[in-house]
C-alpha cells in the first residue's frame, strides 16, 4: 500500500509513521504499532477487548503457516474493504485498533512478577 494513502487514512492518530517490516509495512502512532500491511492487505491491532468486536464484524484474522507447523494466529484483523474508501468508517476501526495498541503498550510497561521459588 502507498505510504501517503496510509498516512491519510490514519490521519486521526498523532505522529503517524509507516515503516517497512517483514516484507510489508507497519503503521505506528508514536512508538506504538497500530496496524500492519501484509501482502497488500491492511490489518488492525487487536487484543482481548477488541477481538470480539472484530469477530462480530466477521473480519478475517491474520494467520500464517510455516512448513510442518500449525498456523500462527497474529493479533491483527483485516480492515473492512468499505472502510478503505470511507474516512468516517475507517476512523471508527482505527480508534479500536489504537485503543488495543495503547492497552498493549501499558501492559508492556508493567513490572514482571518474579517467579516463586520452589
Amino acid at each position: 500500500m502507498d505510504e501517503d494513502f496510509l498516512r491519510d487514512l490514519f490521519v486521526s492518530l498523532a505522529d503517524v509513521r509507516v515503516r517497512r517490516m517483514f516484507g510489508g509495512q507497519g503503521v505506528y502512532s508514536g512508538d506504538r504499532i497500530v496496524a500492519v500491511v501484509v501482502r497488500g492487505e491492511l490489518y488492525l491491532k487487536s487484543d482481548a477487548v477488541s477481538e470480539p468486536i472484530y469477530e462480530a464484524a466477521d473480519l478475517a484474522r491474520w494467520t500464517y503457516a510455516r512448513e510442518g507447523r500449525a498456523p500462527t494466529r497474529m493479533p491483527y484483523y483485516r480492515m473492512p474493504e468499505s472502510a478503505l474508501d470511507d474516512q468516517d468508517e475507517a476512523g471508527g476501526w482505527i480508534a479500536i485498533a489504537n485503543a488495543a495498541s495503547r492497552r498493549a503498550s501499558q501492559q508492556s510497561l508493567r513490572p514482571k512478577r518474579a517467579a516463586k521459588a520452589k
